[in-house]
């Protein structure tokens, strides 16, 4: 059953009219409730156009893309029913607090002043434990407490609909109950599954489990949405029934229904019989045995397992391991939140602190590790702007947040892009731009007809292959490469200074000749390359290679900045003087430790940017009032003290007021704080460039 605007309006007066909820450290766009891959990756509309302002009761959590994936909460105190999660339709809790950390967001809720409930949505981010990482889970704890000192019958519920399984509503579903361990689950799929097919953006094969610990005092259920839902309401407990009229999700939603008898909250008169707080956990999650195809090493198209498969013999293994790893998975959690909390206040204050927590689960919900226990992969999705998988553009602006966490990891991003162009399978000379348009096919580009950034793709590789080099101090990697990397530099060294029309990785933007920030990143990838063949031995190659850098540096300088003013800075494209941009390519100088580009470069951007600055951010360049704050982090990272807080301040501020109610856009209105007229970026992997600030501590 799904209710009309109308309704739902009631049910939010009625609950939320006095609710007055604090929000720290921001209201975001949206807040991230189960974020874990490109497919579990469900979200709360919570900016100011939002259903109701970042308030869990009362409006349906949505697949990043904005569907309804049905996920309901009521809570019974003294036989009197109210909503926590979702829209099922009694009335709602009163939300007094919400809080989120790079792991957690939590919800706390008054109900009718008697208890309190603080409401855990937990998807960990374990970058160097692979095992944990691999599984694509997610935790949801509900504490209930006493508020009022007074005895109350407390009775929690909690669903998830079929919406999960597919992003066709009119294609059949099925599902089964069951108990593994001490672990119930509900699984629920497909019933023809399409393999590595997505609709809406939601695949369309896999397994969903949604479990919870199978203590007395539990019920299930399965069926319609309103008939166990309804069964809650009435008696407080369901009815331990299984629907088998497996059908179109859209035909009765079915939904998959725990109820949990909580007993008595708080202290009678005696004490005796009662407790102060109760703790409920359920997990729900995606399992794939097979998660991609790839086309790498053996020139043939190959299915590549999800990696959790190497270290779980099952499912339900998984499934039962997951649920029971809760205190430990909330430990790990919790020293994660508290490292990048810590990092990010050192690096730039508190706003910073608002900045890197709400990237990392967005983040690291755009990749999965696949494989097995002999080579591993990170695929990463460009989730919202192509769907392209493992895009050599958008890696680089996410890279930042693997070289903190774990570098390891961008080698596996990239290990994939170089099995398949070293095969021969990809006929440029040049480094592609994908490695498949559609995730997660990664079958390449056999006719090389990928997208056309031949510039900007080249000086991406040779950077970010040896930033990876540089931290785990991995040489052999950069010998292992070094044919293709100098086939990639060659390129460059014809290309890169004096730039064709071409596009960069801001696409949407338009072509353009002679690109000052384009040329940049390609000079850079030069001096990259010099460094690399002087760690491998190729002395000679790097003394050629830092001599043509050095020399498109010096001729750079005079064909890209604009010198008759006074506040010289660097030109949206050579020649054309009364233009600007973001500099964020020369980050890639600083990460590398290259100290090619002079100093007084740097100083002159800190000094020029605060004066085109809007209330939002500093635009991308003069063509438009939008700016991509992946970039800008990029520019505060090697900024001046000043010029870096402002650009931090900005990107805060806009977190907590923006328009936009989807999760975090990468590219937005200076001015308005919107989306572009016909861009609505969401969800994209891009905000690891967030983390810009932390790498370069790394």
């Amino acid at each position: 059953m799904r209710f009309s605007s109308e309704i739902l309006c009631s049910f939010l007066l009625l609950g939320l009219t006095t609710a007055v909820s604090t929000f720290s450290p921001a209201r975001p766009p949206a807040i991230p409730l189960a974020v874990r891959s490109p497919y579990l990756n469900t979200w709360l509309e919570a900016g100011s156009n939002g259903a109701n302002g970042g308030h869990l009761a009362g409006e349906w959590p949505t697949f990043w893309f904005g569907q309804v994936t049905g996920w309901a909460g009521m809570i019974k105190v003294d036989n009197e029913t109210f909503t926590w999660l979702g829209a099922p339709g009694p009335q709602t809790v009163t939300q007094t607090a919400f809080v989120y950390t790079s792991t957690r967001s939590t919800f706390t809720m008054n109900v009718g002043g008697f208890v309190e409930m603080n409401i855990t949505f937990l998807s960990p981010v374990t970058p160097t434990d692979f095992k944990r990482q691999s599984l694509i889970f997610s935790y949801l704890e509900v504490t209930v407490s006493t508020l009022d000192g007074k005895p109350h019958a407390v009775q929690l519920y909690a669903d998830t609909s079929a919406e999960w399984c597919a992003g066709d509503h009119n294609s059949v579903a099925q599902w089964e109950y069951g108990v593994t361990g001490e672990v119930a689950y509900h699984r629920f799929y497909r019933q023809t599954p399409l393999m590595f097919s997505q609709t809406n953006e939601q695949a369309d094969w896999g397994n969903w489990y949604w479990s919870t610990k199978n203590v007395a005092g539990l019920t299930y259920q399965s069926g319609s949405d309103d008939t166990v839902r309804g069964a809650f309401e009435l008696n407080g407990k369901l009815a331990n029934t299984k629907d088998t009229n497996f059908r179109a999700i859209n035909n009765n939603f079915p939904v998959f229904g725990y109820a949990v008898d909580l007993g008595t909250i708080g202290k009678s008169a005696s004490g005796i019989g009662a407790v102060d707080l109760v703790s409920t956990v359920f997990t729900l999650g995606l399992t794939q045995k097979m998660a991609a195809q790839f086309v790498g090493q053996t020139m043939t198209e190959v299915q590549v397992p999800s990696l959790w498969t190497s270290y779980f013999d099952t499912e339900l293994a998984a499934v039962s391991f997951f649920y029971n790893d809760y205190s430990i998975a909330a430990g790990l959690a919790t020293k994660f939140d508290s490292k990048v909390a810590s990092d990010s206040l050192s690096a730039g204050g508190q706003d910073y602190v608002t900045i890197t927590s709400l990237a990392a689960r967005q983040a690291f919900g755009t990749v999965q590790l696949m494989g097995n226990s002999t080579k591993q992969y990170l695929f990463l999705k460009e989730i919202s702007s192509d769907g392209n998988m493992q895009t050599v553009d958008v890696i680089f602006p996410f890279h930042p947040i693997l070289l903190y966490t774990n570098p390891t990891l961008l080698k596996l991003t990239l290990d994939p892009l170089f099995e398949n162009q070293e095969t021969g399978d990809y006929p440029n000379s040049y480094s592609m731009h994908d490695l498949g348009t559609s995730y997660p096919n990664a079958t390449g580009h056999p006719a090389g007809n990928d997208e056309k950034q031949p510039l900007e793709e080249c000086g991406n590789m040779l950077i970010m292959t040896l930033a990876y080099a540089q931290r785990a101090k991995d040489t052999a990697y950069l010998t292992q490469h070094y044919s293709i990397l100098k086939q990639w530099t060659g390129y460059l060294v014809d290309e890169a200074l004096i730039p064709a029309n071409q596009i960069s990785t801001d696409d949407f933007a338009g072509s353009l000749a002679n690109q000052t920030n384009l040329a940049l990143k390609g000079i850079i990838g030069i001096e990259a390359m010099a460094t690399i063949a002087n760690l491998t031995g190729h002395t000679a190659d790097a003394q050629n290679y830092t001599s043509i850098a050095h020399s498109y540096i010096t001729q750079w300088q005079n064909l890209a900045i604009n010198k008759n003013t006074t506040l010289p800075h660097t030109t949206l494209a050579y020649g054309m003087a009364n233009t600007h941009g973001l500099l964020y390519n020369l980050y890639g100088d600083t990460e590398l430790g290259l100290n090619l580009v002079p100093q007084s470069v740097y100083d002159m951007q800190s000094a020029f940017y605060p004066t085109v600055a809007l209330e939002y951010g500093v635009p991308l360049d003069t063509r438009n009032n939008y700016t991509k704050s992946d970039w800008e982090m990029f520019a505060a990272a090697i900024a001046s003290t000043s010029t870096k807080e402002l650009f931090i301040s900005k990107l805060a501020t806009w977190i907590g007021q923006t328009t936009t109610a989807f999760p975090e856009t990468d590219l937005f209105d200076c001015n308005t704080g919107g989306w572009p007229s016909g861009l609505q970026f969401t969800a994209r992997p891009v905000v690891g460039g967030h983390f810009a600030l932390l790498a370069l501590s790394g």
